[in-house]
């Protein structure tokens, strides 16, 4: 019997192009050798990310940019973790080591500072998809 292995899909949250950008990057089409590929899908605003969810229930994780503005992404992920069921993990992106606490206090499952480190970011990534798969198998 074969298996069908879906893409993961991830969820990037930054007003900064750039910042997705760099992230996007730092994923490559897979985020270690024992994850499946994955589909990035990227948003500006924390309205276009919260319509996305709000249709679509196949999220494996969410990356968020802490210092995006108007909307940081340290409410956006408060907000998720409050109103979404089983709400994937979510990865934090803080301005600063100081800001951890920040991320915790969002509920996100891990962080990682700008500027973004493309291998900490990749890695940090590829363990929360391994355990949202173990959690849903």
């Amino acid at each position: 019997m074969s298996q069908n292995i879906e893409k993961k899909q991830i969820l990037v949250y930054s007003d900064d192009s750039s910042v997705r950008a760099s992230i996007v990057a730092a994923l490559g089409r897979k985020t270690a050798s024992d994850v499946a590929e994955h589909v990035i899908h990227e948003f500006a605003t924390g309205a276009a990310l919260r319509a996305y969810v709000d249709s679509h229930t196949d999220v494996d994780l969410f990356i968020l940019d802490g210092e995006a503005t108007p909307e940081g992404g340290m409410g956006i992920a408060r907000q998720l973790k409050d109103e979404v069921f089983n709400c994937p993990p979510v990865l934090l992106i803080t301005g600063r080591v100081q800001d951890s606490w920040l991320a915790a206090w969002s509920m996100a499952e891990a962080s990682v500072i700008h500027p973004i480190d493309p291998f900490t970011l990749a890695q940090s990534a590829a363990q929360l998809l391994r355990r949202s798969h173990l959690a849903s198998a």
